[in-house]
C-alpha cells in the first residue's frame, strides 16, 4: 500500500474519489448530518468541522445553512490545502480554515463557543484516551443545545461479527472496483492503524461526557453516526 500524506489510507489527491469505494454510502453520511442539524439546531450561528479532511462536508453545509459560518480543521495540511481550494470561492465571512490541529486540541482559551461540530470519519484513529479527550473538548466548547455528530468505523461486539464484517466491507469494496490486494491492505489496519469501538462505547463515552441527549442515528456495515446534544 502506498504510503498516505495523511493519516487515513488514501492519498490527498485521491481522497474524494477513493472513500466512496472504500466507505458504504460515505455521501449520504454527509446528508444525514445535514439533515439531523436542520432538526436540531436549524440554523447554526457556527459551526465547526474537525477532520474535515477535503471540504465535502462544509461545501453542502454553505448551501443549507446560507447564514452560517464555518470553521475548518484537520491535522493534516495537505487536507486543509484542498479544503482551501474546494472552498476558494467562499468568502472568508462564512469559512475560516485553522491550522493543522487535532480535535483534543480544541479549547475556549483560543476558540469561540459553536453550535454545531461534526467529525466524519476521523476519531476512530485515536487511542481511547485521545478519543476521550477529543469528545470532551468538543464538548467545552459547544454551546447550551448544541449537538456533535460523529460517524466513525465501529467494532462488531464479537470476534465472529468482525470477521463477516470484515468480509461484508470486503465485498463491498471489490464490487466498487478496487483490487483484492487494496482492499486486504485496508482491512488489516483494523486495530492497527485505526481502532474502533462497539457501538455501546461510543453512547457510553458520550453520556460520561456529560450530554444530555446520546443517540445512535445510522447504522450500515461497519460505520455507524451518533449525535449528542449538550
Amino acid at each position: 500500500m502506498t504510503n498516505s500524506d495523511n493519516t487515513t489510507s488514501h492519498q490527498v489527491k485521491d481522497y474524494d474519489s477513493d472513500i466512496s469505494s472504500t466507505i458504504p454510502y460515505y455521501q449520504s453520511f454527509h446528508q444525514e448530518t445535514i439533515n439531523i442539524v436542520k432538526a436540531i439546531v436549524n440554523e447554526p450561528g457556527i459551526w465547526l468541522d474537525t477532520g474535515c479532511g477535503t471540504g465535502s462536508l462544509i461545501k453542502i453545509a454553505l448551501k443549507n445553512f446560507p447564514k452560517t459560518r464555518f470553521i475548518l480543521g484537520d491535522p493534516s495540511p495537505d487536507m486543509l490545502v484542498k479544503a482551501q481550494e474546494k472552498l476558494s470561492t467562499y468568502s472568508p465571512r462564512r469559512i475560516k480554515i485553522l491550522e493543522p490541529l487535532t480535535t483534543q486540541q480544541l479549547s475556549l482559551e483560543t476558540f469561540p463557543p459553536v453550535d454545531v461540530i461534526t467529525a466524519i470519519q476521523s476519531h476512530h484513529y485515536l487511542s481511547n484516551k485521545d478519543r476521550e479527550k477529543a469528545i470532551n473538548a468538543c464538548y467545552d466548547i459547544l454551546n447550551k443545545g448544541g449537538v456533535f455528530i460523529n460517524f466513525e468505523n465501529i467494532r462488531p461486539a464479537s470476534d465472529e461479527g468482525i470477521r463477516i464484517g470484515k468480509d461484508n466491507w470486503k465485498k463491498f469494496q471489490l464490487s466498487c472496483g478496487r483490487s483484492e490486494n487494496t482492499v486486504n491492505g485496508h482491512l488489516k489496519r483494523f486495530d492497527k492503524e485505526y481502532f474502533p469501538i462497539t457501538l455501546e462505547e461510543h453512547l457510553s463515552i458520550l453520556k460520561k461526557t456529560g450530554f444530555e441527549v446520546v443517540e445512535l442515528f445510522w447504522f450500515s456495515y461497519m460505520q455507524a453516526g451518533f449525535y449528542a446534544i449538550k
